[in-house]
């Protein structure tokens, strides 16, 4: 039964023909698997599809500040993400149950961030930037929201496991083991100069797609206020201080 890294890397060395039945794969083998498994992992984090659960994230309060850090142990505690799936702020104080909460904008950008002329300007956020950095990333919200007067949520995706030792729990769900066997076959293979198998690489595939199937969530598709008028001085971000900020719906400043 394959329950630790070690018995996968030992099916996967077995089924990729570098180890025979009945033979005890070498230490050089196996921790060989175990650092593909931690790149194939590494690789898979980045892929929506491939990630089984996404999870939220928040500053309970915002401080005034224009930006705030994500990363561990950062404002916005987690594992750095490659992007960010959603956001939100929520107005305090509030009155529970009743808590209200205002959908805010990913902007996909720099270069999106960059053309908002008043970048100070402070009330409530419309707009958030995710700036990807390395090993710290940051979080840009516009207009900058005034201190305690926000909560601050993004969504962002839950991190694969990082495997360290042979012993570790495999701790995800079960359908990944074939992707994960397979996936590490082939690359076994190809890095102890073999030919990858066209039944290895066809049963990786099938493995990684029902991943896709499982976990695939199309959000209802939202079409922005301003793309339903016609004027040519609406702009979502404001590229001049000519032209007019749509921060929600028909609200312009």
């Amino acid at each position: 039964m394959i329950q630790t890294v070690g018995d996968l890397i030992d099916f996967s060395l077995r089924v990729s023909g570098i180890v025979g039945v009945g033979q005890t794969p070498m230490a050089e083998d196996s921790y060989t698997g175990l650092d593909w498994l931690r790149m194939i992992i590494s690789e898979w984090q980045k892929k929506r599809w491939l990630v089984y659960v996404q999870q939220e994230v928040s500053v309970a309060a915002s401080t005034g500040a224009q930006s705030y850090t994500i990363g561990p142990g950062m404002d916005f505690d987690c594992a750095r993400p490659a992007h960010i799936a959603a956001a939100y702020i929520r107005i305090i104080p509030g009155a529970p149950p009743n808590l209200v909460d205002i959908p805010i904008i990913v902007l996909g950008s720099r270069e999106d961030y960059a053309a908002i002329s008043v970048k100070t300007l402070e009330t409530i956020p419309a707009y958030v930037f995710y700036d990807s950095g390395w090993p710290t990333g940051r979080l840009y919200w516009w207009p900058v929201p005034p201190a305690n007067m926000y909560g601050l949520y993004v969504t962002v995706m839950s991190p694969l496991p990082t495997y360290t030792a042979l012993t570790d729990q495999l701790n995800v769900p079960p359908e990944y083991y074939p992707a994960m066997i397979w996936s590490l076959a082939i690359r076994m293979q190809l890095s102890y100069g073999l030919p990858a198998n066209p039944g290895h690489v066809a049963a990786m595939r099938e493995a990684i797609n029902t991943l896709r199937q499982a976990n695939t969530q199309v959000p209802e598709l939202i079409i922005p206020a301003p793309l339903g008028r016609i004027r040519d001085d609406l702009s979502l971000v404001g590229k001049g201080l000519g032209r007019a900020f749509v921060l929600d719906q028909g609200a312009v400043i």
